[in-house]
């Protein structure tokens, strides 16, 4: 099942990333694909700040990953767009970073395919109009369970 969502406007995008950031609990990895300027960094901005982070949130693209050390647990927002293989991504640990008090945000994650594992949440961001569109897909029991909660309070399933 996939959920669709539609929103228009940087402030409704980034309360769609707190009402994602809630679903999950505060908790596991979410892979962010579109293209350039879709949304993805809005998206992870406003679930960052939603879970107390007060200060300016960026795409972490030069330095791969941007740590967020918040009194409920870490956050760890990655952009993948300049990895070159993703065996790198061993090099910098990556699998230490996704663990049960954790959350991940991976921009890209097409780049990093075979060695992130796999997300409880896949969210592909399209521009449509002058909105974005979402289809968001939930994966394994966490991301079964979030998908059903943004479900109840946000958006449509398509087959």
């Amino acid at each position: 099942m996939t959920l669709e969502v539609h929103v228009q406007g940087d402030q409704a995008m980034e309360r769609l990333g707190a009402d994602i950031g809630d679903a999950l609990g505060w908790r596991g990895s979410i892979w962010l694909s579109g293209d350039l300027g879709a949304g993805k960094t809005t998206l992870s901005r406003g679930l960052i700040r939603a879970a107390g982070h007060a200060g300016a949130v960026k795409s972490p693209t030069f330095t791969l990953v941007e740590p967020y050390e918040l009194a409920g647990g870490e956050i760890y927002h990655f952009d993948l767009y300049r990895l070159a293989d993703p065996e790198e991504l061993e090099f910098l640990g990556i699998r230490d970073y996704f663990s049960d008090s954790s959350l991940c945000l991976v921009e890209w994650p097409e780049k990093g395919r075979g060695v992130l594992p796999e997300p409880d949440l896949s969210i592909r961001i399209t521009v449509d109009g002058d909105g974005r569109t979402l289809q968001i897909e939930g994966h394994g029991q966490r991301g079964q369970v979030a998908s059903q909660r943004l479900h109840s309070t946000r958006g449509k399933t398509t087959p």
